[in-house]
């Protein structure tokens, strides 16, 4: 895999979980918002495809899908989201987010060492 493949992947993985965080602050933010119904977004089946072909791609061009999910029980406040589970939510995001940032930042860390290197 070319080192720019790479970079794309790892970019289009941070924007979409940038965009799943905010969707999930907004959902905790109408938690007592009555008639509120929660958000999340489609990314990992674009992704998974967009791995599985060889051909290159822009980051830009890969979208994350908001969509409203709709499969879950109305709580007492007249919406469906639950805060524990938009918690989860948060902390699984959090980790994807940071392991996308983690490889992106060892990757430049080695254009860093190739470029010292006498």
């Amino acid at each position: 895999m070319s080192d720019m493949k790479l970079l794309n992947y790892l970019q289009a993985g941070i924007n979409a979980e940038s965009t799943r965080q905010s969707v999930i602050a907004n959902n905790m933010a109408n938690m007592n918002t009555k008639g509120y119904r929660k958000f999340d977004i489609k990314f990992e089946e674009a992704f998974a495809k967009l791995i599985d072909s060889s051909e290159d791609f822009n980051p830009s061009d890969i979208e994350a899908e908001l969509f409203q999910p709709k499969n879950t029980p109305i709580n007492a406040q007249g919406n469906d989201v639950n805060i524990h589970a938009e918690v989860g939510e948060l902390v699984k995001n959090t980790i994807r987010h940071k392991a996308f940032v983690r490889i992106l930042a060892k990757k430049y860390q080695q254009y860093e060492l190739a470029m010292r290197v006498p």
